[in-house]
């Protein structure tokens, strides 16, 4: 199982979004992200890049 961190714009400690991450969905503007416990959180912005082998995503955020 691939989990991975989201961060908004670059990665580092202070810009993590969420943990766990199981599941990214992209939409117009925005972008929700679903952790292994079901929970969701919505980002304003769109997708920048995603590394499953590493465990990161990286989003753009307006």
């Amino acid at each position: 199982m691939c989990l991975s961190t989201a961060y908004k714009n670059e990665i580092s400690e202070q810009t993590a979004i969420m943990n766990n991450v199981m599941t990214v969905e992209c939409n117009e503007n925005e972008v929700i992200l679903t952790d292994l416990m079901g929970r969701k959180c919505t980002v304003e912005g769109s997708l920048l890049k995603a590394s499953l082998t590493d465990g990161y995503v990286i989003l753009k955020a307006v």
